[in-house]
C-alpha cells in the first residue's frame, strides 16, 4: 500500500525480506516486507541491525495486525510490550528491546464460533471486510507519513482518536 501510494521502486529481495527504498522530503527510508513466518519476523531486521547508527526507538515503525482492535481501526504506539503478538515478540527478541514504534491494524474481533485464532488470522478477508480495509488505507498511509516526517508523538496525537483506536 505504501510502496504503491508513494510510487516506490519494485521490491527487491534482501536477507529474509523484500525491500524498497524511498525518500519523503529530506528523509530516506526502507520498507521491509518479511519473507519469514510471522513468529520469525524479527529475522527480517538483520540488515537494519547491521547498519551503523540504526536506532529502533527512532528509526523503526512496525505495522502488524491486531485481533484486539476492531476491523477498520488502527492505533499507533510508542514502545511497550508485544501484548501476546508473536510477530512483535520476534521483533523484540531481534532488537533486544521494546523501544520501537508500532502501528497496530485491527482485524478483530474473532467470532465466538472460531476456536483457532491462527485459522482466523490466516483466512482470506471477505468482500465486505476488504471494503472496510480499502477505506482504512488512506488514513493509514497518512499516519505512516506523519510518523516518518513528524514523529510518533505527533502521529499518535493526530491519529489515535475516537474511531481509530480501541
Amino acid at each position: 500500500m505504501l510502496a504503491e501510494q508513494w510510487q516506490l521502486p519494485d521490491f527487491r529481495r534482501a536477507e529474509r525480506a523484500l525491500v524498497s527504498e524511498g525518500t519523503r522530503g529530506d528523509l530516506s527510508f526502507l520498507l521491509v516486507k518479511p519473507l519469514t513466518y510471522m513468529n520469525r519476523s524479527g529475522d527480517a531486521l538483520s540488515p537494519m541491525l547491521a547498519s551503523p547508527g540504526f536506532d529502533p526507538a527512532r528509526d523503526l515503525l512496525v505495522l502488524v495486525d491486531d485481533l484486539a482492535l476492531p476491523l477498520g481501526t488502527f492505533r499507533l504506539r510508542a514502545r511497550g510490550s508485544a501484548g501476546g503478538h508473536n510477530g512483535l515478540e520476534s521483533v523484540e527478541a531481534a532488537l533486544g528491546t521494546q523501544e520501537y514504534d508500532r502501528l497496530r491494524i485491527g482485524i478483530g474481533p474473532v467470532p465466538d464460533e472460531v476456536e483457532d485464532q491462527a485459522e482466523f488470522v490466516l483466512a482470506p478477508f471477505q468482500p465486505d471486510e476488504l471494503s472496510v480495509l480499502a477505506d482504512l488505507l488512506p488514513p493509514l498511509v497518512d499516519a505512516v507519513e506523519c510518523w516518518l516526517t513528524e514523529g510518533i508523538e505527533v502521529a499518535m496525537n493526530r491519529f489515535n482518536r475516537k474511531g481509530t483506536e480501541e
